[in-house]
């Protein structure tokens, strides 16, 4: 059996129950544990006679791009159970579709409890299954999925951050006697001995600003004061499939100022849909690193920067990684006014960026024009969730009375959201549909 290695917390999912049920916050190493131990699991299961099938199950999946499938390659690799050419031993195979393993008799199924009701329902001799993301699920996928998972000694696993105390996979763990032969752990970033540097700087960037946004995000406490936040209009779902050939992407930037984060966002317009799709964020980045922090590797022609943070470039994911040339090559990026130096220092190294142009009432009729919107995140935009979740209006601290004033915080991705969209704001006068999006220019 390989060698796994999760912290200590997580010990209790070799011990048997039917469910098993961690939440936290993040940096808790919930994904990364469950998947490294079912991986060993389906190794040890799927030798001989045996046979271990397990479904990967979330509220909404349309694409395996919106599951852990990628996690789980991830892990199979670390732990030499992959393709003898890849230098594993050869027990799992991993194609576009499908990871199986010993002959078949190991396998992984990836669904959705809404969008693959049926599916799901149909899936015979299911060892267990693990549900990601599950504050997400609705009362009625819990309802399906629980007598779906029926052979005898199987499993339920639960991972999830809290958001509302309402939720149903809440209510079911943590709002009273959870179900009979329940394990229910809360699992943080302090029962992580790997965890990196990077989020020690954003926990600590986000305990100093804002204590009720660290509360959540790292200490898994569910969100309060939900009738002061501003954004009610948005999901998080991976929708590449359904944005039109040939969207116009669009982008906006903010600027990193002391201990501010540097933020790069893409985003397309269709019809009342506004996709934020990628998103670049930075604490303490240096101006000589920007180029680099924008670009990354992506552009082809000898450029007059480098790239010594080897940061990720942001091609066109509506291109594809080989449809056409470097995103920031050949879009406009809409940057905050603030510092004209750095826009002009971007300038210079041949990056197509302007000025926002601001303006008496521009941030309240930009958030105004961002909820007029159907306002999905793509999954991997972890900062504008966090944003979305948590950006409110001021409270009366006497009363309670919600405010008609937006707090200036956890606002950097949404100010890089409402730059890139600035062009469409004014040329439709601030009204949704008014204008066919493909047509309103870049910038000026």
């Amino acid at each position: 059996m390989p060698v796994s290695t999760i912290p200590a917390a997580f010990e209790f999912l070799y011990e048997p129950a039917r469910h098993k049920a961690a939440h936290g916050g993040r940096g808790g190493a919930k994904s990364h544990s469950f998947a490294e131990v079912l991986v060993g699991r389906g190794y040890e299961r799927g030798q001989g006679e045996n046979t271990f099938r397990w479904l990967f199950a979330r509220e909404i999946q349309n694409s395996l791009n919106a599951s852990v499938k990628q996690l789980l390659e991830d892990k199979i690799k670390k732990l030499g159970l992959g393709p003898k050419e890849d230098g594993g031993n050869g027990f799992y195979r991993i194609t576009d579709r499908t990871i199986t393993g010993g002959d078949g008799r190991t396998e992984f199924l990836f669904a959705g409890l809404r969008t693959n009701p049926d599916s799901v329902k149909s899936m015979e001799g299911l060892d267990g299954a693990w549900v990601e993301e599950a504050n997400k699920v609705s009362q009625r996928s819990i309802g399906l999925l629980t007598p779906t998972i029926r052979k005898d000694g199987s499993e339920l696993w639960w991972s999830w951050n809290r958001t509302d105390e309402k939720d149903p996979v809440d209510k079911m763990f943590l709002g009273g006697t959870p179900p009979p032969r329940s394990i229910v752990r809360k699992v943080g970033w302090q029962d992580n001995p790997w965890f990196p540097v990077p989020l020690i700087e954003e926990m600590l960037w986000d305990r100093r600003r804002d204590y009720d946004k660290y509360l959540h995000v790292w200490e898994g406490h569910p969100v309060t004061m939900s009738e002061a936040r501003v954004f009610k209009n948005w999901k998080v779902e991976d929708i590449d499939d359904r944005v039109p050939e040939g969207c116009v992407p669009r982008l906006g930037a903010d600027w990193g100022f002391a201990n501010d984060p540097t933020v790069l966002i893409l985003c397309y317009v269709f019809g009342r849909t506004l996709y934020i799709r990628a998103e670049r964020w930075k604490l303490k980045l240096e101006v000589d690193h920007t180029p680099g922090f924008w670009a990354g590797n992506d552009w082809q022609e000898p450029a007059r920067w480098s790239n010594p943070l080897e940061f990720p470039g942001m091609q066109n994911p509506m291109m594809g990684h080989n449809g056409g040339p470097p995103l920031m090559q050949t879009s406009r990026v809409i940057a905050d006014s603030a510092r004209p130096e750095v826009i002009s220092y971007m300038q210079k190294r041949d990056f197509n960026v302007i000025a926002s142009r601001k303006g008496a009432g521009s941030i309240v009729e930009g958030v105004e024009f961002i909820k007029s919107f159907d306002v999905v995140v793509h999954p991997d935009c972890q900062h504008v969730i966090d944003e979305m979740t948590h950006y409110s209006y001021e409270v009366d601290p006497i009363t309670d009375e919600v405010l008609p004033k937006l707090k200036d915080k956890k606002n950097h991705t949404i100010d890089s959201v409402r730059y890139a969209l600035e062009n469409v704001r004014r040329a439709t006068g601030g009204r949704v549909g008014m204008i066919a999006p493909e047509a309103i220019p870049l910038g000026d």
